[in-house]
């Protein structure tokens, strides 16, 4: 690599919740830069529209079928790498998943689905995946895709954002822990993106001209709420993690970056309809 060139040829990676959103942007954006690719997906119409995709890209692809709820289908994926690759470079901790409603509303199946798919699933991935990057003494790295939301209070997803707390804490950990090793380890915090998920096609084959469009008048209150006017694109967020998985991002580690066109920084200020910022509904100046 040369220059500010990304450039991961040579590279393998694996991206949990990799069908579809941000996982698919991620999958992408290293399949661009030289990577090549596992799929760990729950979906496999999701995973073989995604791969198809990275195929296109010239890059070897395998899909594996993966519930990050259950920790030895996690294993079998990173065990899967292993076999086809023969090592594992990059792993990348995206898939999770909320529903929101109030906490004294919430069962005790309900917090626990959230912590599983959520936190556990992120920890058996990276106690799997590192032995391999060690035994290949090139280093690594890890990328945590957290929230925003665990990092401000988050009314109707308490445990959601507990657990993207969590994920922040636990990477800052495996950054001191794991730098002996050269591997870094980095989180991201989106906020508002375009993803199925958020336009109503939360399974099955993704069909952007089919998404559900917001009235008029609630997409503007979105884009007047964050900073940059507008919702984030998945690859955005894969270009980001690209960058942190790269040489260019040598030095950095145990670090926590908002892909979220300012909405973090802004803690609570908004752009009225009038064009003032005020701070919630309230004028200032």
């Amino acid at each position: 690599m040369s220059g500010t060139t990304i450039d991961l040829t040579g590279r393998v990676a694996m991206v949990t919740g990799s069908g579809g959103g941000i996982g698919r942007g991620i999958a992408l954006s290293l399949a661009e830069a030289g990577a090549d690719i596992v799929l760990a997906e729950i979906d496999p119409q999701r995973a073989e529209q995604t791969a198809e995709l990275i195929r296109g890209l010239d890059r070897k692809v395998v899909a594996v079928q993966t519930d990050v709820m259950d920790s030895d289908q996690v294993r079998a994926a990173v065990e899967r790498t292993d076999a086809e690759f023969g090592r594992l470079d990059i792993l990348v901790n995206n898939a999770g998943g909320v529903r929101g409603g109030a906490f004294v509303d919430q069962s005790e199946r309900s917090w626990r689905r959230h912590i599983d798919i959520n936190l556990v699933s992120m920890l058996a991935a990276t106690s799997a995946s590192v032995p391999l990057m060690r035994r290949e003494g090139q280093g690594g790295s890890i990328i945590n895709v957290s929230s925003i939301e665990g990092t401000r209070a988050a009314p109707n997803f308490a445990v959601y954002a507990a657990c993207k707390a969590g994920m922040l804490s636990f990477t800052r950990t495996m950054a001191l822990e794991l730098a002996a090793d050269g591997i870094r380890v980095n989180a991201i915090t989106p906020d508002q993106t375009v993803t199925p998920g958020n336009h109503g096609q939360r399974t099955g084959p993704i069909d952007e001209a089919a998404f559900l469009v917001r009235e008029p008048a609630l997409q503007n209150a979105m884009d007047r709420y964050i900073p940059l006017g507008r919702m984030g694109h998945i690859s955005e967020c894969g270009s980001t993690v690209a960058f942190l998985c790269s040489p260019l991002a040598s030095y950095i580690t145990g670090a926590t970056l908002p892909v979220d066109g300012g909405t973090w920084a802004a803690s609570g200020w908004s752009l009225g309809a009038e064009g003032t910022w005020n701070l919630g509904d309230y004028p200032i100046g």
